[in-house]
């Protein structure tokens, strides 16, 4: 793709954040499976439902700009699922389990703050304040689901680890 503006960029920044998303769909039942803790079990599950429509708001952004809602295959997601599929495969304690499950899934949930708060800013400074306000929202559904997962680390599961 060819990026001679900053709609342009944004464009191929949501392409990446919809395959992103995707992805994640796929990987968090799996994440879910392999918490013991049924409150990490119950965070996962309902992220899951969060990014079900986290999908449905990037189509209506698409949909906003005039474009198809597709992907483009988003590489960095990849490479986290990747590092959470490998910390599943590893012979830990249940309680060691969760604490790596978290550490996962706090990394995807940061480069999903990254990437949402880089397209966010494009909207808003393209003058399209509806894509900027859908972006704003999902935004904050991450920063909630990082800071439940930081709480529940700090109150329960890196506790229970020690």
């Amino acid at each position: 793709m060819e990026m001679h503006s900053l709609q342009d960029l944004m464009v191929d920044q949501l392409k990446d954040l919809y395959n992103a998303e995707g992805q994640l769909i796929k990987a968090l039942p799996k994440m879910a499976k392999a918490a013991s803790n049924p409150q990490l079990q119950q965070a996962f599950t309902t992220h899951l439902e969060q990014t079900k429509g986290h999908v449905e708001r990037l189509e209506q952004v698409f949909q906003t700009i005039g474009q198809p809602a597709k992907g483009k295959t988003c590489k960095a997601m990849k490479g986290l699922i990747e590092e959470g599929k490998e910390m599943i495969g590893e012979d830990a304690e249940p309680e060691v389990m969760d604490a790596g499950l978290i550490a996962a899934a706090q990394r995807i949930e940061h480069y999903e703050m990254a990437g949402y708060g880089c397209v966010r800013t494009y909207a808003a400074m393209l003058g399209n304040k509806q894509a900027a306000k859908l972006l704003q929202q999902t935004l904050d559904e991450e920063g909630k689901t990082d800071k439940l997962l930081t709480d529940l680390a700090e109150r329960v599961i890196n506790v229970e680890a020690e």
